[in-house]
């Protein structure tokens, strides 16, 4: 198979169009003339230049492949402004579709997030069933790839084959741009862990995302979503893994869910005034919700995870080290 992946000079995607050309299949990475190809290094692989938001571009790298991986989204919400966030996750997913469709792609793999997955007010697992329910202001990343799921839906509706897939927090080597391993390198430069919530996380590493990724392309139904983890923590017990793997104390420090909105507030302030914080005021709001996924439709249709956190998490943290992460 011929498959193109968008985002392929990424996290996952760099992920992705390794594991494809492990299994034999000839892979095309659309990425910009400026893109840092370090991911990529010694990869067999077919560069399409351009971006999302060029028609032209998509057109000419969907053109002749059998898949298109649209792995491509502004992942650092915290980082990014609101609008691009928009741009590039919803439109640049219905410009992807368009240009997959114009060349006759027989299937898309579509990239969102478990971010647009609930969460539920009862506080239970979340699964594909449950629509995104934040309120949008609090959470645009989460709200962008739930606009951009309608996008798809609305494709499959017209006769489109594209299959939905929500990963939850990823981890695991290959973190350039310190997406979601930023936080373990920040407790290893400082030397200590950050305050501890009430609420949970959902994580998964990106070996087994990518590896459902491939198996979605030959498996996946259809217009469905698959929610992909590993294993839901509480915050209690995922920050005292990493304080095991990173060498530090676990934290003593307890924030109440009342202090959460005043802790917010002064994050929004201190964005305002330019003064970089690791978290935005919207992770803040969160720290006291369990974000918690039901994985078992993917793991009955794709097969189920084969790397244990702490193992993901040494191997996060030994591929940081490796590279001067951490000094």
């Amino acid at each position: 198979m011929k498959a193109l992946v968008t985002g392929g000079t990424g996290f996952l995607g760099a992920h992705i169009a390794r594991m494809l050309r492990e299994g034999g299949h000839s892979v095309r990475v659309l990425h910009r003339s400026t893109s840092k190809l370090d991911a990529l290094a010694g990869l067999d692989y077919e560069s399409a230049l351009g971006d999302v938001n060029d028609d032209a571009a998509l057109r000419a790298a969907c053109a002749g492949c059998d898949w298109v991986f649209h792995a491509a989204a502004v992942a650092d919400y915290w980082r990014a402004d609101v609008k691009k966030i928009y741009e590039v996750n919803v439109e640049g997913t219905r410009r992807v579709l368009e240009a997959a469709r114009a060349a006759g792609v027989p299937r898309v793999i579509f990239t969102s997030s478990a971010a647009a997955v609930g969460p539920r007010a009862d506080g239970r697992p979340a699964n594909e069933s449950d629509p995104f329910a934040l309120p949008p202001e609090h959470f645009p990343y989460g709200h962008s790839k739930a606009l951009a799921e309608t996008v798809v839906q609305e494709a499959v509706a017209a006769g489109q084959d594209v299959v939905i897939l929500n990963p939850a927090v990823i981890l695991g080597p290959g973190d350039l741009n310190m997406i979601s391993g930023s936080f373990i390198v920040q407790v290893k430069r400082f030397g200590a862990l950050a305050a501890v919530t009430s609420g949970g996380v959902m994580v998964t590493d990106v070996r087994d995302v990518a590896r459902w990724h491939i198996v979605a392309a030959r498996k996946g139904r259809s217009g469905q979503r698959y929610v992909l983890g590993t294993q839901n923590y509480p915050y209690t017990q995922w920050m005292g893994m990493i304080a095991e793997v990173v060498g530090v104390g676990r934290s003593r420090v307890y924030v109440p869910d009342g202090l959460l909105p005043t802790a917010a507030t002064i994050i929004d302030t201190l964005r305002k005034l330019r003064i970089p914080t690791p978290v935005d005021a919207n992770q803040v709001r969160l720290g006291g919700r369990k974000i918690y996924f039901d994985c078992s439709k993917a793991w009955n249709e794709l097969g189920r995870p084969q790397i244990d956190m702490l193992q993901s998490l040494r191997d996060t943290y030994a591929w940081y080290a490796a590279r001067g992460y951490l000094r």
